[in-house]
């Protein structure tokens, strides 16, 4: 069980400070719900069920779990889509895991797709424009929380960081 005033990462909303913990301010329940406040945008509040398993509820990324995954980026694989049938479907399922791992999947699979697109002078679709916009603010979201820095500064601090690696292994 998480505490207030402890930073989690709720579904796809991104980071978001657990504010309280109890029954709902309206209405009767038997059951206690978390009060959580996005950290990014939106003015709002949610409330989700203490003991649900419906939406991914974790712990934001300590600042060594974020080095750790931006030291391992190139490692990471992107997706492998034979079905363009299921590419939508494939994209909601790990956008859904909350994993860092699988957004920066999702990330490079769409990063790729764009500039292949591109370079063929088709369009970019919509859906992929979405899920890579999703991903990358979730993604930078957390990373930014973690690495106590500006959201817009996370994807140049991580190509430098690349970067750097390179450099040090001579490629």
């Amino acid at each position: 069980m998480f505490k207030v005033g402890e930073y989690v990462v709720y579904g796809n909303t991104g980071v978001c400070r657990v504010e309280g913990i109890g029954p709902l301010p309206i209405g009767s329940s038997d059951k206690d719900y978390y009060t959580l406040v996005p950290v990014y945008g939106r003015n709002s509040r949610i409330y989700a069920v203490v003991d649900s398993d419906k939406v991914v509820m974790r712990p934001i990324l300590t600042r060594k779990e974020s080095d750790a995954l931006i030291d391992e980026l190139e490692e990471i694989d992107t997706l492998s889509i034979g079905d363009e049938k299921r590419r939508e479907e494939i994209y909601k399922e790990k956008m859904k895991t909350c994993d860092c791992k699988e957004w920066v999947r999702i990330i490079k699979t769409l990063y790729s797709r764009k500039m292949d697109r591109l370079s063929k002078g088709k369009k970019v679709t919509s859906s992929d424009e979405r899920y890579l916009q999703m991903a990358e603010e979730n993604l930078y979201g957390e990373l930014a929380f973690s690495l106590q820095m500006p959201k817009e500064e996370v994807q140049e601090f991580m190509a430098e960081k690349i970067k750097k690696k390179c450099a040090v292994l001579g490629i």
